[in-house]
């Protein structure tokens, strides 16, 4: 049908446009691979059909996916977290497969023509007891709860399910064997699997990180590249040959590397690999959905969807609120993780391959999961209104935590409302204290606050970005609001709220660069702090003074680059390593006039640079500078400075040329 090369070109266009689609959606680019394999596959137009080549280059993908989970596999990190994460995450997995089996048997017993083994229960209910890691992580990431109480449980959780995959590889193969043999099946597995992981954790360890300090001494990035592949694949290939998974072996060399120096470089540089392959997976998840079959028995589609979904959503809820957790707190983690994860793909990929399960069944499973997936955004997007109408006690324990924050504010005047109570926070505290302002923080972090206010600090629990924290904290009688943390959605939406409540109030912004400088002055902060920019300053000032220049022209200088909004200090120039995925970023641009170009003998008015969206910073000729006025004359040999987005950048250097 497709020659390898076309059916290559195929999926690469149409993961392109799934994941664009996607993304303008601001949905997973997961959702968009698996959407490509759905509709490209051979139950829907037909264009394309799963291969032994994209079956192994899929399996690659859930190798690296391993691989990254156990470089971020710290047993320090696990024993902070050893509560949630093994008490908390083990019981929800544990249940879920539990109900599972349960539920299997009792339509056994109930409907004698349906038949699902023991066997199948357990897989299936591993592959559901499975949440997404990527949609959740980054969901929480952008509300800004990832250190919030349900945020930590719902991490610890995520954290178990990772780790119990490495067993559940082990377990579901060795299911589809003799049953007569399965205890001895199961007990030579799990004594291959020891011997294993005792060799290459322990020998392991000493080998990798004296092997990485020889590679990395030859100062070769593709050395490094090359010899991280190596170790990657050469523990998939060891496990391979024990008889247990590849994603195993892979998992123990992500571990080994964790404890290592290089974990980071290495997270960066596996990667690319990393997501083009999983995306490879996910397409070929996608391609094993019969469209047909789900529309011919789409009721039995949405019973899988909603039964899952609500057991899932209603256990967890039930075993947070028995660990301690508020109404609150249960059911938005319960909400969180109600839907299928990316493992959960897996281990279905891999007990239709070992037949445990009817193909029929895999088909409605899979369906139910991928909508499940597709439903999770919005669920925990509308979180917190789906808590209050569910819960009677959250509104009354929302009522007592503004409350709290009213109560500590009432009697205070003209004081600074500190959004964030981290370490900027807490610095611009200490020093408002010392010059005798008053102020009151807002922070997520439960840990944080309690131990703050133990302190003496003055700060509560409470989002700064909703209306009635805002009004709590006293926003009608504060002087200023200050916004610590280096986020502009969240800027964004306070600035919003600030306008909305008290126009007049003015608000400082912390960001990390001046990439949203001008578009957080436009929503109304009245100063924006760029930390890079601050940080360049600081580092120009001290080197300055160092070199003999006197303080006061010193100081006025970095004062001038600040009334300017740092006009002089934006845009760098950009090289290979600089290279970035946002256009809009300002940079500087040199181009040296030629014989040929257009622009020689006009004065610098005449050329439209403006007008294709940047500026002239400087123009030098020869070994000396030129005043960039209207009526400098180019010649040959200038060099002309542009300064603007790429886009605008590239327009300029058109005009000067053509």
């Amino acid at each position: 049908m497709f020659s390898p090369l076309e059916l290559t070109l195929l999926l690469l266009g149409s993961a392109v446009l799934g994941v664009v689609a996607f993304r303008m959606m601001h949905l997973p680019p997961m959702l968009g691979y698996l959407a490509v394999g759905i509709v490209i596959g051979p139950h829907a137009l037909g264009l394309a059909e799963q291969s032994e080549a994209s079956h192994i280059l899929a399996e690659f993908g859930v190798v690296f996916l391993m691989f990254s989970i156990g470089l971020e596999f710290s047993l320090p990190k696990l024993m902070a977290m050893r509560n949630i994460v093994f008490g908390l995450g083990m019981a929800q997995v544990g249940m879920t497969i539990a109900a599972t089996m349960g539920l299997g048997w009792l339509l056994t017993t109930q409907m004698p023509g349906l038949k699902i083994s023991w066997q199948a229960s357990f897989a299936l209910g591993g592959a559901l007891a499975m949440s997404s890691t990527a949609i959740v992580v980054k969901m929480l990431t952008e509300r800004l709860e990832l250190e919030s109480e349900h945020g930590r449980k719902i991490l610890g959780i995520l954290l178990f399910q990772d780790l119990a995959v490495v067993p559940l590889l082990i377990l579901i193969p060795s299911l589809s064997k003799n049953p007569d043999d399965l205890v001895e099946t199961l007990a030579w597995a799990a004594g291959k699997a020891t011997l294993v992981l005792v060799l290459l954790l322990f020998v392991g360890q000493k080998l990798v990180r004296g092997w990485f300090a020889i590679v990395v001494k030859r100062r070769s990035q593709e050395l490094f590249m090359l010899n991280l592949l190596l170790i990657t694949l050469g523990a998939a290939w060891i496990t391979e040959k024990a008889g247990l998974s590849m994603a195993l072996g892979a998992f123990v060399a992500g571990m080994l590397i964790s404890e290592t120096e290089y974990k980071h470089q290495v997270e960066e540089d596996i990667k690319p690999f990393r997501d083009v392959l999983l995306g490879l997976f996910f397409i070929n998840v996608g391609m094993l959905l019969n469209l047909g079959l789900v529309v011919q028995h789409w009721w039995l589609v949405l019973v899988l969807l909603a039964g899952p979904v609500l057991l899932k959503f209603a256990l967890i809820a039930g075993l947070a609120k028995l660990f301690g957790s508020s109404d609150g707190v249960s059911m938005r983690t319960g909400l969180a993780l109600a839907q299928a994860g990316e493992f959960g793909f897996v281990l279905l990929n891999l007990a239709g391959g070992m037949a445990l399960m009817d193909p029929f069944i895999i088909q409605v499973v899979l369906a139910s999961m991928v909508l499940s997936m597709l439903l999770a955004p919005f669920i925990i997007e509308k979180s917190d209104q789906l808590v209050m109408k569910i819960s009677s006690n959250e509104w009354m324990m929302q009522s007592l935590a503004l409350t709290k924050i009213a109560t500590r504010t009432m009697s205070t005047q003209k004081h600074v409302i500190v959004a964030g109570f981290g370490r900027s926070g807490q610095s611009l505290a200490t020093l408002l204290s010392e010059e005798n302002i008053a102020y009151h923080a807002l922070d997520l972090d439960p840990e944080r606050v309690q131990e703050a206010q133990s302190a003496g600090a003055n700060v509560s629990y409470g989002d700064a970005g909703r209306r009635e924290s805002l009004v709590a904290a006293g926003i009608y009688r504060a002087s200023a609001v200050v916004i610590t943390y280096a986020s502009t959605p969240s800027a964004l939406r306070v600035l919003h709220l600030v306008h909305e409540l008290a126009p007049a109030l003015p608000v400082i912004v912390r960001s990390h660069d001046d990439t949203d400088l001008d578009r957080l002055k436009e929503a109304g902060a009245a100063e924006v702090v760029p930390e890079l920019m601050e940080g360049s300053l600081m580092l120009a000032s001290h080197a300055l003074v160092m070199l003999g220049v006197p303080l006061r022209r010193v100081v006025h200088r970095v004062q001038a680059a600040r009334e300017a909004r740092y006009a002089s200090l934006r845009g760098w120039f950009h090289g290979s390593s600089d290279a970035d995925e946002d256009g809009e970023l300002v940079r500087l641009h040199s181009v040296t006039l030629g014989d040929s170009a257009s622009c020689l003998g006009k004065q610098l008015s005449d050329v439209d640079v403006e007008g294709a969206g940047a500026e002239v910073t400087a123009i030098r000729r020869g070994k000396g500078r030129l005043d960039v006025a209207p009526g400098t004359v180019l010649e040959t040999g200038d060099v002309v400075v542009l300064r603007g987005t790429a886009d605008a950048v590239a327009r300029a250097e058109h005009q000067l040329l053509a």
